[in-house]
C-alpha cells in the first residue's frame, strides 16, 4: 500500500443547523476527523445507511473507527431499557452492527470509541451496564472527566499506552459481560471496564474514553493507522 490509508468513521444522522438551514444531516464531531488526519490517515465519513452495503463499503477502506454517540437499543442484548437509557436509534445501530461484523469478517483494523466499544461488545454477544451510579464517568452534560486507566500487562493496549494512562471520559454506560473472544484490558479505579481487545486479530481494540478529544496523545489513532498501512 502507498499513501495515506483510508479510515472509515461511523457518523450520526441527526438534525443540524448551518447558515439559514436546519434539517437532517450526516455529521460527526470534527475532533474525529482531525485525530485521523494527525495520525496519518484520510478520514471517510460513514453515515447510517442500508446495512446490506457495509461489506462493500469496507472493501474500499483500510481501517474503521466506530465513533461515540447515543446509547444502544437494549433489545440488541436482550435487556429492557433503564430509565436513564436514551431513545433507540435503529438506523444507526443496524448500520454500525453491520460495519462491525464486516470489519471482523474481513480482518479490517477496528478502533471502537465509547459507544463504538460497547457496540463491538454487543456484536460479539456481550451485554452492557445501562447506567453507572454514582455517575463518576459523566459528571455534567458535555463535560469530559479525566480518569486514570490501568492496562493489563502484555496487552496490545499496554504496548500502546504503557501500564497506566490518563484519559478523557464521558459515559454513563459500560461493558458488562464481555463478548465472545473479547478480553478486558483496561479498567478505571472503580473497576469499570475501560478497554477491550480481541487477541489474535490484526487490530481490534475498543476504549470507553474519547481519545479523539486529546490532541496531546495521538497514540491510539497512530496505532490504528500503522496497522491500516500494512
Amino acid at each position: 500500500m502507498t499513501g495515506r490509508p483510508l479510515i472509515g468513521v461511523s457518523s450520526y444522522r441527526d438534525e443540524a443547523a448551518w447558515g439559514v438551514w436546519r434539517q437532517p444531516a450526516a455529521l460527526i464531531p470534527q475532533s474525529y476527523v482531525e485525530a485521523v488526519e494527525r495520525a496519518g490517515g484520510l478520514p471517510v465519513l460513514l453515515p447510517p445507511q442500508d446495512p446490506a452495503g457495509a461489506a462493500r463499503v469496507l472493501a474500499r477502506l483500510d481501517g474503521l473507527v466506530l465513533a461515540g454517540g447515543p446509547d444502544l437499543d437494549p433489545a440488541s442484548y436482550g435487556a429492557e431499557p433503564h430509565p436513564r437509557t436514551s431513545a433507540p436509534q435503529p438506523a444507526r445501530d443496524g448500520w454500525e452492527f453491520a460495519l462491525a461484523r464486516a470489519a471482523l469478517d474481513g480482518g479490517l483494523p477496528l478502533l471502537g470509541v465509547c459507544r463504538g466499544m460497547q457496540l463491538l461488545n454487543v456484536a460479539l454477544g456481550g451485554d452492557l451496564v445501562q447506567h453507572l451510579d454514582p455517575p463518576d464517568h459523566q459528571v455534567a452534560p458535555a463535560t469530559f472527566q479525566w480518569q486514570e486507566v490501568t492496562t493489563s500487562p502484555g496487552s496490545r493496549l499496554a504496548v500502546i499506552l504503557g501500564g497506566q494512562a490518563k484519559v478523557r471520559c464521558y459515559h454513563h454506560q459500560a461493558v458488562g459481560r464481555p463478548g465472545e473472544g473479547l478480553v478486558v484490558t483496561g479498567r478505571a479505579a472503580d473497576d469499570t471496564v475501560e478497554a477491550v481487545e480481541l487477541p489474535g486479530e490484526r487490530f481490534v481494540l475498543g476504549v470507553q474514553w474519547h481519545p479523539e478529544t486529546d490532541p496531546s496523545d495521538p497514540r491510539l489513532f497512530q496505532a490504528l493507522i500503522k496497522e491500516s498501512t500494512q
